[in-house]
């Protein structure tokens, strides 16, 4: 198994009016464990959740402090370790302690505080053990203080995933900056993974909910690992307004270059989650072309790079199309299938729905590559879209098989 590198100069702390910090109080062995992002002067905030219809405590809690705060927070408190799931109202009612906790230690109200947990469902969260962090908690808006934070909300990932933007707003530069966990039990749609990003653009929070959940399907859902959803996770957005522009409107070319902005940090940190699937080697990238619409081009994607088999053949560098070809068949929309062309890597495996010889020593070497490429046309209409995947490994079942030893 392979190690995730990511390295960009641009943090969560960044943006203009944002701290963190990330320690270890004791819900892990050894690694931090609990996290902050901290925006003194209150941010307006936007959240998509996990579509899982069993969701743990922490999720309630957050979507409760968006709706009583009217999307205005100024904190997003984090643990691992633990999801806090299934753990009934005792969970709940350490939700709200926590909450309340943090809220009481900044002199801010509950509703100011979104609150996150992953890790193991079913377990009672050590509260006493996290109370006794939150004082450790000392937010500055170093680089390091980033990379504490991104540390803290790690779970089996074998590294920390970051990634930032920024562009020109008439004379003011604006930052876009976002971290990731998630590594197995990834999804469509928007599910089994917890992403934070910060912003210094000024926007309001219905608009920033519309602009993040446009972004959040051409990007997080567009991810899939092993199949399988959580019960804990979410993508969410923090707008500081610290770096002085106008207020970004829904409609306008501000909000355009604001989404392409959002959508560029969420594409990555995508990409590096489907690259960091537990156990993984390869990253899998589907393209689907000519299709009747952009949703089926992404629905076919999904299929394929979701598919066991296709997953299965490209770990053992076997360029077997019919697993594609397959897998592309197997939606519900009803589809033109008399003339699909597929790419994998360089070579033309079918042409016109009929194979076609290839070289299977270059398809055997390109896809022995730690990123992968597969391509198919329907020549059908102008449909485009892509999905993100790994391979499927024998470390996928060792790693899963003893999570919670």
């Amino acid at each position: 198994m392979w190690q995730v590198q990511i390295e960009t100069p641009l943090t969560i702390t960044t943006p203009k009016g944002f701290q963190a910090s990330g320690v270890h109080v004791g819900l892990k062995r050894k690694r931090k464990d609990l996290g902050l992002i901290w925006c003194e002067k209150g941010a307006s905030a936007a959240a998509v959740y996990t579509t899982n219809q069993v969701q743990a405590a922490p999720i309630t809690v957050t979507k409760q402090a968006l709706q009583a705060s009217q999307g205005h927070i100024h904190a997003v408190l984090v643990n691992s370790g633990n999801a806090n799931a299934c753990t009934g109202e005792l969970g709940l009612s350490h939700a709200y302690t926590s909450q309340q906790a943090l809220a009481t230690h900044f002199g801010i109200a509950p509703e100011q505080v979104a609150i996150a947990s992953t890790g193991i469902i079913g377990q009672p969260l050590a509260i006493d053990t996290l109370l006794a962090g939150i004082p450790q908690l000392m937010p500055t808006n170093d680089k390091d203080a980033a990379n504490d934070f991104s540390h803290a909300i790690l779970t089996t990932d074998t590294g920390t995933k970051s990634a930032g933007q920024q562009y020109m707003q008439g004379n003011v530069q604006i930052s876009v900056c976002g971290v990731a966990k998630g590594s197995g039990m990834i999804h469509p749609n928007m599910a089994t993974m917890l992403g934070f990003l910060t912003t210094d653009a000024t926007i309001e929070p219905d608009v920033l909910q519309t602009l993040l959940r446009r972004t959040i399907h051409r990007t997080f859902n567009c991810i899939t690992v092993d199949g399988d959803s959580s019960t804990n996770d979410m993508v969410m957005i923090l707008a500081s307004g610290a770096a002085g522009g106008a207020t970004i409107v829904e409609g306008t070319d501000e909000a355009l270059a604001f989404e392409q902005a959002i959508e560029t940090v969420c594409q990555d940190l995508a990409k590096q989650i489907a690259r960091d699937g537990e156990g993984a080697t390869k990253l899998i990238e589907v393209t689907v072309d000519g299709t009747q619409t952009d949703e089926v081009a992404r629905m076919i994607a999904k299929q394929v790079v979701g598919s066991s088999l296709v997953k299965t053949a490209i770990f053992g560098e076997d360029a077997n199309w019919g697993r594609i070809i397959a897998a592309v068949g197997s939606i519900k929309e009803p589809l033109d299938v008399s003339n699909v062309d597929i790419k994998i890597g360089s070579q033309w495996v079918l042409q016109q729905s009929m194979p076609v010889l290839f070289d299977e020593t270059i398809a055997s070497r390109e896809l022995a590559q730690q990123d992968v490429q597969i391509h198919i046309d329907l020549h059908d209409g102008t449909g485009r879209g892509h999905a993100y995947g790994c391979d499927l490994t024998y470390d996928y079942v060792k790693i899963n098989a003893s999570y919670r030893t």
